[in-house]
């Protein structure tokens, strides 16, 4: 590895090579005179603390000869005239240049071999506003930036333990991406916390492009048939500071307003933030209202289906549920298309100015859907069947977890119409198996259904009072 040779021209001509002086119009070289000795700073303009670097710079430019002459490298410089927290020296020409990309200062001066490293950086970032899909009632109204020192504070604020741990790794050969391990150093689970460590150190990648999604994707085994989700995310700093408490481990990107929960079962995704803002019976009620949702937005429709397939076999107390005035589009084709369809607004919306988005959502279904039923393409219930899975699919705040039902969903309909009442319950024992069959990062994926635990079952399918021995 290179290093700095104590020659400051030679060290100079280094720098401004590597960083690119002259090319890069936001990295600047400022030649100085410290105490009769010249000096050379480097810094990331649009990241460094004006006011932070200028009174810095103001008393190390007050020195004077004679108190240059009482420093021999730059660690006594350091420790004498240092005046910053976070203050440093290097020799290594890769966290030299690893640290200024960062956005922190470098300063060479005449006769040291060593560079002064100091952190005046401010990363434009904006509020800590509540995320948009994590929205509560009651409660606290502020969610995770794209800054990773920010959202560990936002952590440090719940959680005033000297246990908590904020674990600091740096991944990819190009990007430097940081990512911070947030646990509780006497209750996080040592095994899981050892096999989240090993992938991380196992990630051999040039750049972190899409934050966390691209550590997830490189920390475990592709299985890319499976479409059940093996991470939690959440923007909200209370939901991740309550499972911190609870040991699990919050891993944390930079560039990333989502932080990832580790490890993750399929029945964390009953629990909802909502739930503990309320008293332990509704958010009890909340917690089976979204079960009994899961299910139903999965089987509704291909047993609506079934049941199309065989009408004779509705009893008469649910002859409601048939179709009054059938067309002659195939029943399964129009439950494809509106899936098809329901995508397609949803899509569209995302890329519509936000002032237009919930009038185009609205007046796109409202016309589809009346004009697909005059023209005699769709018939009503239909839709009644297709808005209610749609509408279902919102009362859960996974968006991969309801893509992953409404790809079974699919499934389910496609077999039921090709092997009937059979190819529904294979397509069944098919999603049974995903499910079991899906590798998390850590743990098990069904616990604690298996390994049985009755305890962190009743934990998750009932909202408990806090007291004394629950925290």
């Amino acid at each position: 590895m290179e290093t700095l040779t104590g020659k400051f021209q030679a060290d100079v001509q280094m720098l401004d090579d590597v960083f690119g002086i002259g090319r890069n119009y936001d990295i600047s070289g400022r030649a100085l005179v410290i105490g009769g000795k010249n000096a050379h700073l480097y810094f990331l303009d649009g990241y460094g603390k004006d006011v932070v670097i200028e009174r810095i710079l103001a008393f190390i430019l007050s020195l004077t000869p004679q108190q240059m002459r009482t420093v021999r490298d730059m660690d006594q410089f350091a420790s004498h005239f240092g005046t910053y927290g976070e203050t440093v020296t290097e020799n290594q020409m890769e966290p030299i240049v690893t640290s200024l990309l960062l956005g922190k200062c470098v300063l060479l001066i005449e006769g040291m071999d060593r560079a002064l490293l100091f952190d005046a950086k401010a990363y434009p970032t904006r509020g800590v506003q509540e995320p948009t899909d994590g929205k509560v009632l009651r409660g606290s109204h502020d969610g995770f930036t794209e800054i990773v020192k920010q959202n560990s504070a936002l952590i440090r604020r719940r959680i005033r333990d000297p246990k908590l741990v904020m674990e600091n790794h740096r991944v990819g050969s190009r990007s430097k991406t940081d990512v911070v391990l947030c646990y509780l150093d006497d209750k996080v689970d040592r095994p899981a916390l050892e096999q989240i460590r090993l992938r991380l150190a196992k990630i051999d990648v040039s750049s972190i492009s899409m934050g966390q999604e691209s550590i997830a994707e490189a920390m475990h085994r592709p299985q890319w048939f499976n479409p059940f989700p093996r991470v939690r995310y959440t923007e909200r700093p209370d939901a991740a500071a309550a499972s911190v408490m609870e040991g699990s481990i919050v891993l944390m990107v930079d560039n990333s307003p989502s932080v990832m929960i580790l490890p993750t079962s399929f029945f964390d995704f009953i629990q909802e933030t909502n739930d503990f803002y309320f008293p332990p019976l509704v958010g009890t009620y909340l917690r089976f209202v979204r079960f009994f949702v899961f299910l139903a937005s999965l089987v509704v429709t291909p047993v609506w289906y079934l049941a199309m397939m065989n009408p004779e076999r509705i009893p008469p107390y649910l002859a409601f549920i048939g179709i009054e005035e059938p067309n002659g589009v195939p029943l399964l084709l129009q439950l494809l298309l509106l899936e098809l369809i329901v995508d397609l607004l949803k899509l569209a919306s995302l890329n519509t100015p936000d002032v237009l988005s919930t009038s185009f959502s609205m007046l796109g279904a409202l016309i589809l859907g009346d004009f697909a039923v005059r023209a005699n393409w769709l018939v009503p219930e239909v839709l009644v069947y297709i808005a209610f899975v749609a509408i279902a699919n919102f009362a859960q705040p996974s968006f991969e977890l309801g893509y992953a039902f409404k790809l079974m969903r699919v499934l389910l309909l496609i077999l039921s119409a090709i092997f009937s009442i059979w190819g529904f319950i294979g397509g069944i024992i098919i999603m049974l198996v995903l499910i079991a069959t899906t590798e998390p990062l850590a743990g098990h994926y069904l616990y604690p259904l298996y390994p049985f635990n009755w305890k962190a079952m009743k934990h998750l399918l009932f909202r408990q009072p806090i007291n004394r021995d629950n925290t």
